[in-house]
């Protein structure tokens, strides 16, 4: 059977945070780590070795594949900083359009900074996510 590998566990965020090599980065990652944990209302959590989670809700899938997830996160990467939210959200795209620069992937957005982007909008982007994996998984958290 799939194990998922990114799992929570109980690694320190702020010594992950600390050994983050660039010092910009390391600034934005604690910046971040306020907006999140303001937004979502949840400790950060380590979830595998560098993917920085606030709160959690559990997915089952029609394929029977299920598990446990972030409702929101952000991973300071060494080439751009990767932003978790819920792909599939109707919402994301008209935010994105306001956000500032970023690139997107299927679940993520990449920034360079975080002076790059709206806050407003990033804290805007953390509602939406949750509250649209907290109605698609109403008994998952």
């Amino acid at each position: 059977m799939y194990e998922l590998k990114t799992k929570q566990n109980e690694n320190s965020v702020l010594e992950f945070i600390e050994q983050v090599e660039n010092e910009k980065k390391r600034e934005d990652a604690y910046r971040l780590l306020d907006i999140f944990a303001e937004e979502t209302g949840y400790p950060a959590k380590m979830w595998g070795p560098s993917i920085i989670g606030f709160g959690s809700y559990h997915y089952k899938y029609k394929t029977g594949h299920e598990g446990y997830s972030f409702l929101a996160g952000f991973s300071p990467r060494k080439a751009k900083i990767s932003l978790y939210f819920a792909p599939g959200d109707t919402q994301r795209e008209s935010l994105l359009k306001k956000f500032g620069k970023h690139t997107t992937g299927k679940a993520c957005v990449y920034i360079n900074k975080v002076d790059d982007i709206d806050e407003v909008v990033l804290r805007e982007l953390i509602r939406a996510s949750i509250s649209f994996l907290e109605k698609t998984y109403p008994d998952g958290t």
